[in-house]
């Protein structure tokens, strides 16, 4: 399965990232600070040099895409991957949008522009609707999936899990998405009960093993 689309989207994204970065670091002062982390409220907790802060989402997404290129060459089982192709693309092409989302909000205020705090929190959630649309398309493999010991050595837990994990993602996509655009006091509850969701499958697939093997 090839996965050159991808890798050229992965090329192209960093270099814009790095443009942006350059464009970003020449209008602002020397030794100026930028945030690199907020916390739910949206207040900046961390900053670090403009240089470190625009350069980093762009090294964190080279290093991200030169690991998704090389997985597949890395997995032996290459006819579950070619089956789990559309869940690895998504996630391939999520994981690089919201690196980019993280770049814009980042270099907001050198353009002039309101800082977005809250978009990669966006961005997060609706990737992870779209991961979760495509969970149950997995194949048990190395490198995808909901990978627990119960599910990889059983095929149906695989599926059940699979199947409630598309269930339990994209609903902790829409609370991601519905934190960043709520009042600051329930976006902890929000994102701490996403975070819970995505968990579930795990539980999940051990409780499907239990049943069986106590049948």
């Amino acid at each position: 399965m090839s996965y050159r689309g991808m890798r050229i989207a992965s090329v192209v994204v960093v270099a814009g990232m790095a443009a942006v970065a350059a464009a970003a670091l020449q209008r602002l002062p020397s030794g100026a600070q930028l945030p690199v982390h907020w916390d739910l409220a949206g207040n900046v907790d961390r900053t670090e040099d403009a240089a470190y802060a625009l350069f980093l989402p762009v090294g964190l997404t080279a290093l991200v895409g030169g690991l998704m290129a090389a997985l597949p060459v890395l997995e032996p089982m290459q006819r579950q991957l070619a089956q789990s192709a559309p869940l690895y693309r998504t996630a391939w092409a999520a994981v690089l949008a919201v690196l980019a989302l993280t770049e814009v909000a980042i270099a907001a205020p050198a353009f002039g522009l309101a800082r977005p705090t809250m978009l990669p929190l966006a961005g997060a959630g609706l990737a992870l609707v779209a991961i979760g649309n495509m969970l149950p398309k997995s194949r048990p493999g190395f490198f995808v999936g909901i990978r627990t010991p119960w599910t990889l050595t059983d095929p149906e837990n695989w599926i059940a899990t699979h199947r409630l994990g598309a269930r339990t993602m994209m609903a902790a996509g829409v609370l991601t998405m519905a934190a960043a655009v709520a009042p600051a006091t329930m976006r902890a509850p929000l994102v701490v009960g996403a975070v819970a969701l995505c968990l579930a499958p795990v539980p999940y697939s051990w409780w499907r093993w239990r049943r069986s093997a106590r049948a």
